[in-house]
């Protein structure tokens, strides 16, 4: 076989016409810009996430970026952020003049360690950014206890979590501000780059509107500084039509998820484990493995694509060296990092691809096959 990481095409195929009518909408209108599929994007994508308003903008890290902003951090403060997590959860902080500090990750979860993060917190500190990595939602009640008890804003890294919920509500909507980002890959992707924020607070997502818009509110009058952040008309009406599918696909994602589980369960790997009172959307498949890299060359040679997230933790990388962070610094972090294995994961995945990965993932590990037993699982 010759399976891909995500299969675009397929998710395509799926939805054709439906996506080639909202695109034809858009080509009618030749509203490109802030057109009528932005606003209406925005209002079902803020209905969806059970949050007041959300903010179409051109990336999840600029969702990122100016929900800091429009927050007030800035210069002189601190935003506590997981040290295992994508470069732009970080890089967003550093650009709007504000340090990162790093906190190490909960083994199990690979989310932020909330009791680690409390140890950091000092007069600087002005915001924690909680990543939901994976499409496994961060420890959110503890968060906002946390951030109660100090008087920091949340800042919720949403980005590979679209629909996951945390103690029954939908992620993003938890904190003071969300970010998500429609990379093609996500499980709710445009045919391009796209983002969103959301919030419950008005005056923060009029605030973004300004931002995203080059500071104006209304044509050649610029009130902020801002920049050109906003969601293409195209990209958001391909976004309405996928999202009416989100629920479905999330649904069949945690099916594989539950399959892989329970083909690789006596195997020595550590699979994912899913918090208490979590609905886990598994935007990855990650495993813990020896001989990591061997493993996805051997995974490779049979036709099967992986990933890797992420290869250095953020305190070991270059363009933070200014930090002085150094090797050692987050144990739990650089144990996992050589480790760590994304194997295929989308929603258009076969039972037989499935169990392709684990066969030949279990030859990789030098250890029987897991045979064809445990086909409970629908294709």
């Amino acid at each position: 076989m010759n399976i891909k990481f995500v299969d675009l095409n397929r998710q395509y195929a799926s939805i054709a016409p439906e996506i080639n009518e909202a695109i034809q909408r858009v080509l009618d209108r030749a509203d490109f810009v802030l057109g009528t599929e932005v606003e209406r994007f925005e209002e079902e994508f803020a209905d969806y996430c059970e949050a007041a308003y959300a903010v179409g903008l051109d990336s999840g890290a600029s969702a990122l970026e100016l929900g800091l902003q429009a927050l007030g951090v800035g210069p002189g403060d601190d935003v506590l952020v997981p040290v295992n997590t994508f470069f732009a959860s970080a890089a967003a902080i550093a650009h709007v003049g504000a340090r990162p500090v790093f906190v190490d990750v909960d083994p199990i979860t690979y989310t932020i360690d909330v009791s680690q993060a409390a140890s950091l917190i000092t007069p600087r500190t002005k915001a924690i950014m909680p990543v939901h990595l994976y499409g496994q939602p961060a420890g959110m009640q503890p968060i906002m206890q946390l951030a109660q008890q100090h008087g920091l804003w949340v800042v919720e890294d949403a980005c590979q979590a679209h629909g996951a919920r945390y103690n029954g509500q939908r992620v993003g909507a938890v904190g003071h501000v969300g970010a998500f980002s429609f990379y093609p890959g996500k499980n709710l992707g445009a045919y391009g780059d796209g983002g969103a924020l959301v919030t419950n607070d008005a005056a923060l997502a009029d605030q973004v509107r300004v931002l995203r818009n080059c500071g104006q509110r209304e044509k050649y009058v610029h009130i902020a500084m801002g920049g050109n952040h906003r969601l293409d008309t195209l990209q958001a009406a391909v976004l309405r039509v996928k999202l009416r599918y989100l629920d479905i696909w999330n649904a069949m994602r945690r099916n594989w998820a539950a399959h892989y589980d329970q083909l690789l369960a006596s195997y020595e790997l550590i699979r994912p484990l899913m918090s208490i009172n979590v609905e886990h959307v598994f935007h990855l498949y990650v495993v813990q493995v020896e001989s990591r890299d061997a493993i996805q060359t051997f995974l490779g040679s049979k036709g099967i694509a992986t990933g890797v997230h992420y290869p250095l933790p953020l305190h070991l990388q270059p363009a933070f060296a200014n930090l002085d962070y150094h090797l050692g610094d987050f144990p739990m972090a650089e144990q996992s990092a050589p480790r760590l294995l994304s194997l295929p994961m989308f929603a258009e995945l076969t039972a037989a691809e499935v169990e392709y990965v684990a066969e030949c993932l279990a030859l990789a590990m030098g250890g029987e096959t897991v045979g064809l037993q445990a086909k409970s699982v629908n294709a």
